[in-house]
């Protein structure tokens, strides 16, 4: 993952009604949850929450599908574990701790 691309995501994600919104989504899964059930579940008006969600679609981290006259939206888990993964597969490469952990197994 690109630098820019994991910015952007993060920035998404550094506003609190966006954290709290993608909280609600991850913890729904794969079945995602309807556009109005976002709104009651955390009680924002529903030009807020639009506003929100574009925000989160535009950046890769949300999906949208309808179904009939119902949005349903969704973590998309693949970008979440892409951002997940760019903060944490170099940790701890300057500090020679994979090393340590090597010789604590020998």
């Amino acid at each position: 993952m690109k630098v820019e691309k994991a910015s952007k995501q993060l920035e998404a994600l550094g506003n609190p009604t966006r954290l709290r919104l993608y909280r609600a989504l991850v913890r729904a899964g794969n079945n995602g949850l309807p556009v109005g059930h976002l709104q009651e579940k955390l009680r924002i008006a529903a030009s807020t929450l639009s506003h929100h969600l574009h925000r989160l679609i535009l950046t890769g981290l949300v999906t949208q599908e309808r179904q009939a006259t119902t949005l349903i939206c969704r973590a998309n888990y693949p970008a979440m574990n892409g951002l997940v993964g760019f903060l944490v597969d170099e940790c701890c490469q300057d500090a020679g701790c994979a090393v340590r952990q090597d010789e604590a197994a020998a």
